[in-house]
């Protein structure tokens, strides 16, 4: 097999012939499915004499065009097939047979619990018939699906035309799908579900019928899925102004799906991870989780759907945009702070370290080997901070007219990031040239701070220097448009300036006059720009900004830095073989939070959760793994003996609230279990866990007490993973939970566990929801045993790659990501890494979705 090729922004052209509108009859077989495409081609370049069409793993019957068959003069090539064809307009039909119960890729159309369902983005519908697989080619469908009774229900975008019997047992249905749309949001799903139905009324009066499919026997856990859909169908008319536009929406949960969920025209299938919840099976995360995901794959009936992207490296366009609209909801619908927090963890954990490593690539990659590879944190996360910085450099009102323009101009069309900016630019006249390099550079800048304060002119003088570290990608590193929110403090904690700075300059600088006194400066209030700020606060003025910033966030971000410097400076002692110290000013900082009873509790729980081992690698280099989780254990050991009585009286004041609800009984449930994570480290505190796990009557607190007895290998530990086991062992989703506590289990002996786990009855390697669960916490969340001085973390991962690369390249490509960022560790670990990575290399077969990962890290 050839070695994959990349493929390249600059490079675009737009399609010879597009296609209008396609008529699909599916025949549905486990084995051999029968796709008759129906196509009614149109050419665009009057010279274009061969339509070239995208085609995987099909076999091809026939071919004809406007009825005459040409089968015969079909030219195959790798990848689809090409067909001369010199008319203008024509009828183009296509016989292909697939097989969908061998599809263990979950691309196209496959099998998934005895139902058939599809995912087609990016490049998915290709595996289902010969086509012109890309999104700027935009069609109407009616689709004909047949299949046994025994497939009772059987849809497919759009609204619905008729259905009936036939004879042998089977029946069929008719649906049109008047909008036209690219072949990645078709969908199609065939099988037998319970359905929970209900209808929304829109603002302009019309009914449209909601239905909500899941496996039967699980009915009464999709009550939650249903009015997140109705509070997002609610959220989006109030605030975006922004109606729904077909009868009937459909949402579909399967097993076994490579992603979170789709938002396939009218028919959003989604990981049963994202819809199926209750009290006893979930945690509020998982509740919160699944409004947010339905509120994004909604959202995507505009800022997707209606307006979609020209090709994939535009994919920040409907995705950036969209986790902007749906962390939007989450805020308003929540806790604002407590949602930043969270979009800002994602950010410094995730996506600043895939800025530093071998993917890096902008917002909008400017060259792709395998676009499943792209569906990444920067692309979606940072490129939802973009919008973020736009928003906050038109405020509200003036990106709510910039939206409206983007609707008005491009409704029905395939468009570009920057049709989108210009939109924004010209309905507020604002100028986003500069700001434009966000979508073209990769990359974290890095802010320094210089002062100076002049007592007798009472003036303080800002500067800031900016830089932005060379990338893998090679991209350009001129100076960003940085939106600066920010806030003087005086020393009583008075605020006495509050402003968004436009940063565009290498070096700038800002003078304010009337500072009686040198204040303290807070940057960067609410995360206003995806950045690393490079100063050293003291102590002192990190626990000022910690009681008295006035943006809840950025004492938030105080409280981090004011840990995460303990920590590091830990680290350095360890590594000249010294002790650990501890800072009496810390304890303090963090005794009155604990005790300040005004504060929400869910955002105390914030401030008292320790930085993750992920977000303080990015604050080393090179990272000193062994010294990094001694030094951030010593942190939580230390906190729970020195703030122990202070922790008992609030986890047992918690206990005491049993008449809260909705929000407020969730925040209470965050801080009750954050001081019983660190109660847990205490010998004579550790039964509270045995206690809370024995008598919880919900899935939060059960799991907390399972989390804390797992992360601090209590001698309990065992017994509870049993019975949790034993309980839930028909559930797969609270078996997921099991299996991601083994993952990161940190017992010395956890590898030699590892091959009992693989062979466990609730361990599939062909659904990713458990090989995530299981393999990507090991390698995500367990640095004692992932980065295993003797290589065997790294040895293991990789024998796993190898079988994935077979089953499912795309979900091993997901997984492979710690791997490939070795250049962060010593010299020891990296040679073990490299090694690893040039075993995959190696591969006669190795997938394209690692090949473009392995290759860029070892370049």
């Amino acid at each position: 097999m050839s070695q994959p090729q990349a493929r390249y922004l600059k490079d675009y052209q737009s399609p010879d012939f597009t296609i209008n509108h396609v008529d699909l009859d599916f025949q549905l077989d486990p084995n051999k499915t029968r796709v008759v495409a129906k196509s009614q081609i149109k050419r665009l370049r009057k010279d274009a004499k061969v339509v070239k069409l995208d085609g995987e793993d099909l076999s091809l019957v026939s071919v004809f065009v406007n009825e005459n068959e040409v089968t015969h003069q079909v030219i195959t090539r790798e990848g689809g097939i090409d067909i001369n064809v010199d008319l203008d307009e024509f009828e183009l039909t296509i016989v292909t047979h697939i097989d969908p119960q061998n599809n263990s890729k979950l691309e196209g159309l496959y099998v998934s619990d005895g139902a058939y369902c599809t995912q087609c983005e990016a490049e998915g519908f290709r595996r289902i018939t010969y086509f012109l697989d890309r999104p700027d080619v935009l069609s109407t469908y009616r689709v004909r699906i047949e299949a046994p009774q025994s497939f009772p229900y059987l849809l497919s975008n759009g609204n619905p035309l008729e259905q009936g019997s036939l004879d042998n047992d089977r029946h069929y249905a008719l649906w049109h799908d008047p909008y036209p749309k690219p072949s990645y949001l078709f969908a199609l799903v065939a099988g037998d579900f319970d359905l929970l139905q209900d209808e929304y009324q829109t603002k302009s009066g019309r009914k449209v019928d909601l239905q909500v499919f899941v496996d039967k026997g699980n009915l009464h856990k999709a009550e939650h899925a249903m009015t997140s859909l109705k509070k997002s169908m609610q959220w989006d008319e109030q605030r975006f102004n922004l109606e729904y536009d077909l009868d009937i929406y459909m949402i579909v949960a399967v097993d076994f799906f490579n992603m979170g969920a789709m938002e396939n025209k009218g028919l959003n299938l989604f990981n049963t991870k994202y819809v199926l919840a209750d009290k006893a099976s979930a945690t509020d995360n998982d509740f919160d989780g699944i409004e947010s995901v339905i509120g994004h794959e909604y959202f995507h009936n505009w800022t997707g759907n209606r307006v979609t992207c020209r090709d994939w490296f535009q994919l920040s366009l409907k995705e950036g945009l969209t986790v902007f609209r749906d962390q939007e909801f989450s805020s308003d619908l929540g806790s604002r702070t407590v949602n930043r927090i969270a979009a800002v963890k994602a950010m410094r954990t995730v996506q600043f370290a895939e800025d530093a490593g071998p993917m890096a690539h902008p917002i909008r990659p400017e060259s792709v080997i395998e676009m499943n590879n792209f569906y990444t944190v920067t692309v979606y996360n940072k490129g939802a901070e973009v919008i973020r910085m736009m928003h906050t450099l038109l405020g509200e009102a003036g990106f709510q007219q910039g939206m409206a323009l983007y609707f008005e101009r491009h409704d029905g069309q395939a468009v570009t990031c920057d049709d989108f900016v210009a939109a924004m630019s010209d309905a507020n006249n604002f100028d986003f040239s500069q700001f434009k390099r966000w979508y073209s550079q990769a990359g974290t800048p890095i802010v320094r701070l210089q002062e100076a304060y002049d007592d007798k002119r009472q003036s303080y003088r800002l500067t800031l220097e900016q830089a932005t570290p060379y990338t893998a990608d090679g991209s350009a590193k001129l100076p960003f448009h940085i939106p600066v929110d920010m806030e003087l403090l005086d020393r009583q904690g008075n605020s006495l300036v509050t402003e968004v700075l436009n940063f565009t300059q290498e070096k700038q600088q800002w003078t304010f006059e009337g500072i009686a006194e040198k204040p303290i400066v807070s940057l960067f209030r609410e995360f206003s720009a995806p950045v690393k700020l490079d100063y050293q606060y003291s102590q002192d003025d990190l626990v000022h900004l910690l009681k008295h910033a006035s943006n809840e966030f950025s004492r938030w971000d105080a409280s981090q830095a004011l840990v995460s410097s303990s920590i590091l400076a830990n680290v350095k002692r360890l590594s000249k073989g010294e002790s650990c110290q501890s800072s009496p000013q810390l304890w303090e900082a963090l005794q009155s939070v604990l005790q300040t009873q005004a504060l929400d509790p869910a955002f105390i729980a914030e401030l008292m959760t320790p930085p993750t081992f992920a977000s303080l690698m990015d604050e080393c280099e090179p990272v000193l793994v062994d010294e990094l989780i001694t030094a951030r254990q010593y942190h939580i050991d230390t906190l729970a003996k020195q703030l122990a009585t202070e922790l008992d009286e609030r986890y047992h004041a918690c206990l005491q609230q049993t008449n809260l609800s909705g929000g407020e009984a969730v925040a209470n449930r965050a801080l009750k279990n954050t001081c019983l994570y660190y109660l847990g480290v205490l010998t004579d505190k550790q039964e509270l866990v045995v206690n809370q796990y024995q008598q919880a009557d919900n899935m939060t607190d059960s799991l907390a007490a399972l989390h804390t007895a797992n992360e601090h290998q209590l001698h309990q530990r065992q017994q509870l993973m049993i019975d949790f086991e034993q309980k839930w062992l028909q559930t797969p989703l609270v078996m997921d939970k099991w299996f991601t506590l083994q993952g990161k289990n940190p017992n010395k002996d956890m590898l030699a566990s590892f091959d009992a786990l693989l062979e466990h009855s609730a361990f599939a390697l062909a659904n990713p929801n458990r090989v995530y669960s299981l393999i990507g916490s090991f390698a995500n969340a367990n640095p004692k045993h992932f980065h295993k001085l003797d290589g065997s973390g790294y040895r293991f991962l990789t024998d796993l790659l190898i079988k994935l690369n077979d089953v499912n390249p795309q979900v091993a490509a997901r997984l492979i990501t710690p791997l490939i960022q070795w250049q962060r560790l010593d010299e020891t670990r990296q040679q073990l890494m490299k090694a690893e990575l040039k075993r995959l290399q190696s591969l006669p077969n190795l997938a394209k979705d690692l090949f473009e990962k392995v290759s860029k890290s070892l370049a």
